[in-house]
């Protein structure tokens, strides 16, 4: 009499060699062996997220760290642009020109002027959180250009480098929020730094250290850059990193461009014949530390 423990049609002997395989699991018990993995911790699980310089402190530092890397290392410590041109004299040898100082002015007037109107129009909402920051320089400079008049000068008309710049910050300022925010930067809070140090320089080589208006400022200058540092890095905020990266990257063309109006400052002038207009505007922002 067979067991009934043996009846199972699967099964035909109790004897059956170990390398034999069932075709069927007849109480559901899985045969297949499972490899333990240890529970995976959180620092395991998730790697860290890439940290871009100066990020930490808000987006308007990361600003200011990719303006200062397009300096050489004689520039500022912070730079890292080789230069392969022969080293520059201070702005105390250069020697500037009336003529090419008032076509400078005339210049940034025309490009403030077109700054203020790109942010009157608001064409993205958040540019509206740019007026009226205190640090806008059209009145001052027209101030300036009239004291000129009165002196006797004759005013010229903006010239080529001013006009190319006021139509690519009014095109970009259309289509690319980013990028116009990157200019909006680079010309505010570089003519508070670098460019009050050549402004002080280019006075006493021609003006009789006169200060002009365009160096002057309602109220405390460091509270007006605080608040609008605070309005860049809230619109930040809300950008993507990618839209962030695309900003930076338009740092070298807002050199560019500034370079090509600061460099009017010495036409008909002597200046150092290898410096470039990149590196000239790099002076202009050396001292940008915010």
């Amino acid at each position: 009499m067979v067991p009934a423990s043996f009846s199972n049609p699967s099964l035909d002997s109790c004897f059956l060699p170990k390398r034999v395989l069932f075709a069927k699991n007849p109480v559901g018990i899985s045969t297949v062996r499972t490899k333990v993995v240890p529970p995976i911790s959180a620092t395991t699980a998730e790697k860290p997220k890439k940290r871009y310089p100066g990020e930490s402190k808000g987006f308007v530092e990361e600003m200011r760290f990719v303006a200062m890397k397009l300096h050489t290392r004689d520039q500022a410590k912070e730079g890292e642009k080789v230069s392969k041109e022969p080293q520059e004299g201070p702005v105390a040898e250069w020697e500037p020109t009336v003529e090419g100082y008032l076509r400078f002015l005339v210049d940034s007037k025309l490009v403030y002027d077109t700054l203020d109107t790109i942010i009157a129009k608001a064409v993205f909402p958040f540019y509206a959180e740019f007026s009226n920051t205190g640090l806008e320089r059209s009145e001052p400079l027209a101030k300036d250009l009239e004291w000129f008049k009165e002196q006797g000068f004759v005013i010229p008309e903006p010239s080529s480098p001013g006009i190319t710049y006021a139509r690519y910050l009014e095109e970009i300022s259309e289509k690319d929020p980013q990028a116009f925010i990157c200019h909006f930067y680079n010309m505010y809070f570089a003519h508070t730094a670098g460019g009050r140090m050549i402004g002080r320089k280019v006075a006493e080589k021609i003006l009789n250290n006169k200060e002009l208006e365009f160096y002057k400022w309602e109220g405390d200058l460091s509270q007006l850059l605080e608040n609008v540092r605070e309005k860049l890095n809230k619109v930040a905020e809300s950008w993507s990193r990618e839209e962030k990266n695309h900003c930076l990257e338009e740092t070298e063309k807002s050199f560019k461009h500034s370079g090509e109006i600061l460099h009017l400052i010495f036409s008909n002038g002597l200046y150092p014949p290898s410096l470039s207009k990149m590196k000239l505007f790099a002076l202009f922002n050396v001292h940008l530390r915010i």
